[in-house]
């Protein structure tokens, strides 16, 4: 088992090629350049070689197909971390309408939810009439990353995020502001804003309005 990666001598220094066996961590050479050429010349003077270890570049598994079209590639420890990280938030996110209810925390119902579920069923529309990914993606003017992610949605419920919550500084008055707002649903924020101003509130209108 061998291994191909990047390295620099220097931080903004061109990357090179680093060619080690996996086993023994012994470097086997120094690539004179990243192309998939170089890489597929020098794997030819290694037979033997049952599985190779990379990054995602695709000039790496392109050189490897073609001088060891047998050999197994495997993805480097960084890459699998990172991709079962994506994969993971990836899943959190879909999930998003299961855990807040759980949570009692409000699902995002706004114009954008809106605006979010047309598009799936705009999308799968077109799904449903044999239109391609690529063709739904002109004729709705859309990112084709964005076409696939509603294409795979199974649920419109999937499509839906939980809004992102942010600290700020109306926090430590909520439960002041939330009594207020039962007592008097209709009382002006400039009222609210005077009232949480003498207890140390140094915000600004707008973020109470927000």
């Amino acid at each position: 088992m061998i291994g191909v990666d990047d390295f620099a001598l220097r931080q903004r220094q061109l990357r090179q090629r680093d060619h080690r066996r996996r086993n023994t961590h012994e470097r086997i050479d120094i690539l004179s350049d990243r192309t998939a050429d170089t890489l597929e010349a020098r794997l030819r003077e290694h037979p033997g070689v049952e599985a190779v270890c990379r990054d995602g570049s695709a000039s790496y598994a392109e050189a490897i197909r073609r001088a060891v079209p047998d050999a197994t590639q495997v993805a480097d420890r960084g890459r699998v971390w990172h991709n079962l990280g994506e994969a993971a938030l990836s899943e959190v996110k879909a999930h998003s309408t299961c855990w807040a209810t759980v949570l009692n925390a409000p699902l995002y119902d706004g114009p954008r939810a809106q605006t979010t579920l047309e598009r799936r069923h705009q999308i799968r529309d077109l799904l449903d009439q044999g239109v391609g990914l690529l063709e739904r993606a002109r004729r709705l003017q859309l990112a084709l990353n964005t076409v696939k992610r509603y294409a795979r949605a199974d649920k419109p419920e999937r499509m839906l995020r939980v809004p992102k919550y942010r600290a700020s500084l109306v926090d430590p008055y909520r439960e002041h502001l939330r009594k207020r707002r039962a007592e008097d649903p209709a009382v002006p924020v400039l009222h609210l804003v005077e009232e949480i101003k003498a207890p140390g509130f140094t915000g600004c209108l707008n973020l109470l309005h927000k």
